[in-house]
């Protein structure tokens, strides 16, 4: 069984068919002190959105951010594939919930066309580490030395990102 908490649907529970009403009541119950730390962080951040002066992001401003992406991003992953050595697939633009990246065992690449709110070294540094996704897949040592190679700084980008990428996102799913 699992719990789920959305602002749509509140408090969801999972569960196999054959479980009983019981079973599901005392698994909540189980899981009382997790429901009730994790609502209340929801009510927080939710009360931290309504205060973001910046708003939603519009339909329409996902629309030209997609746009603006799928112009920019592509010539700048050619440049680093370059300068790493390695192939890569297709690239598509998305307005992803909970990733700014992610490369597929083909050499796909996904990027979040948020991207375009961030500083473009940021922008680099996902760029950058989608691509060193082609020499390790994974984020082992090897992979992180592989990053550090082309962004000596990658860690400040990634602070960056964990600081306040959380905020962007959430302006997409107000």
């Amino acid at each position: 069984m699992s719990l789920q908490i959305t602002p749509d649907h509140g408090i969801v529970v999972r569960a196999p068919y054959f479980a009983t009403n019981e079973d599901i009541r005392r698994f909540v119950e189980a899981n009382r002190g997790w429901i009730d730390r994790n609502v209340e962080r929801m009510k927080k951040k939710g009360a931290e959105l309504a205060q973001n002066p910046y708003g939603r992001i519009t339909r329409e401003e996902i629309l030209k951010l997609s746009e603006l992406a799928a112009r920019t991003i592509p010539p700048r992953v050619a440049a680093y594939a370059a300068q790493l050595g390695v192939t890569y697939g297709k690239i598509t633009i998305r307005n992803q919930k909970t990733r700014w990246g992610s490369c597929s065992a083909k050499g796909n690449l996904n990027f979040n066309c948020l991207l375009m709110l961030t500083p473009p070294d940021v922008q680099d540094y996902v760029i950058v580490h989608e691509l060193c996704h082609r020499k390790q897949m994974n984020h082992s040592r090897l992979f992180w030395n592989e990053v550090e190679k082309i962004l000596p700084d990658y860690r400040e980008k990634d602070r960056w990102l964990k600081e306040n990428g959380g905020q962007l996102i959430a302006r997409s799913r107000m």
